[in-house]
């Protein structure tokens, strides 16, 4: 049943960018082709990452499982305020493709949340558009836009906001949203394609993988927690470390994640690490980098999380002493 989820995702998802293509070009083109197998692969990955439920909780050999997701419709019926049973509800109907219902179990949700959940919402938009593809541009792509303005950094949000704003033709903003992406570190294969479509976005010419591969670090980041913030008591969290251009400090240059529990460490920074093809960071004269702690896991800073940044001049192999001091206010 996942499998042919997925395939229904997929293509809803291949649909969306591949009717536009076909309507000014009034064929398949290779253009076309390049595009639907870039959206397949993403989706496919970006799914299974940030949207699915938990795989272990998948088919079990459990003998009817429209029978228990119609007992949990009963039970939410008999106790409506149940908020996890409703978000529970909708991801089960999602499984069961009965993109309806997932819509109805989702909107009852937002409305308990008074739409300030931004996972939430995009749940809800991902519901509405895999059951009509051409909502990207209607209500499931505002969807999408709220819940970014509430969790910029929200993974679901950004790829298919990407994707939305691609298909009315803001390649900026695609790049955008998907250099953002990029920066919550999503496998390589994902990464390779993001990198690829956001060059064409902003027609710029990628560096061959050949070139990113053999590439040694530029900076050597010798990453510390500093007493205030060891005093705090931090959960393990993530840890962006981030070299960005000051003139210019977004969209980062580079950034390689770790976890709070792998401190202190040595993290090398190299043109292999760059974000955005054509933009690494041996081809700068000086570099900001940033290394902080995100207690929400977002890429973007958010208020409570704990860095350490400094300014440096990158040189083959030099290092530079980096204590997570400071924290956003």
């Amino acid at each position: 049943m996942f499998w042919i989820i997925i395939g229904v995702m997929l293509a809803a998802a291949m649909l969306v960018i591949m009717w536009p293509l076909y309507r000014v070009e009034k064929r398949f083109s290779v253009t076309a082709i390049v595009s639907m197998v870039s959206v397949a692969v993403i989706s496919a990955t970006l799914y299974s990452q940030i949207g699915t439920p938990d795989p272990d909780n998948q088919a079990t050999g459990m003998p009817d499982i429209e029978e228990m997701v119609n007992t949990l419709a009963l039970r939410l019926a008999e106790n409506p305020d149940d908020l996890a049973g409703w978000k529970m509800l909708g991801r089960s109907y999602m499984q069961l493709e009965n993109f309806p219902g997932a819509v109805s179990a989702f909107e009852r949700a937002v409305e308990m949340e008074s739409a300030e959940n931004g996972q939430t919402l995009s749940d809800l938009g991902e519901a509405i558009l895999m059951g009509n593809p051409r909502e990207l541009s209607g209500r499931a792509g505002q969807l999408f836009e709220n819940a970014l303005a509430l969790t910029p950094g929200n993974g679901k949000a950004l790829f298919y906001s990407g994707m939305a704003a691609a298909q009315r033709g803001d390649n900026l903003l695609a790049a955008d949203r998907w250099e953002a992406l990029l920066a919550t570190s999503p496998p390589p294969n994902v990464a390779d394609i993001l990198r690829e479509r956001i060059a064409e976005f902003r027609g710029d010419t990628p560096i061959p993988e050949s070139a990113l591969t053999n590439s040694g670090p530029v900076i050597n980041a010798a990453v510390s927690v500093g007493a205030a913030a060891l005093a705090a008591e931090l959960p393990d969290a993530t840890v962006f470390i981030i070299a960005r251009d000051p003139d210019q400090p977004s969209p980062p240059i580079a950034a390689v994640r770790r976890r709070l529990s792998e401190l202190p460490a040595d993290v090398p920074i190299g043109d292999a690490d760059a974000m955005i093809p054509g933009r690494v960071p041996s081809a700068y004269a000086s570099l900001e980098i940033i290394a902080r702690i995100s207690l929400t896991g977002e890429p973007i800073a958010q208020p409570g999380d704990w860095f350490g940044q400094q300014l440096v001049t990158p040189a083959a192999g030099a290092t530079v002493e980096l204590v997570i001091d400071q924290r956003v206010p």
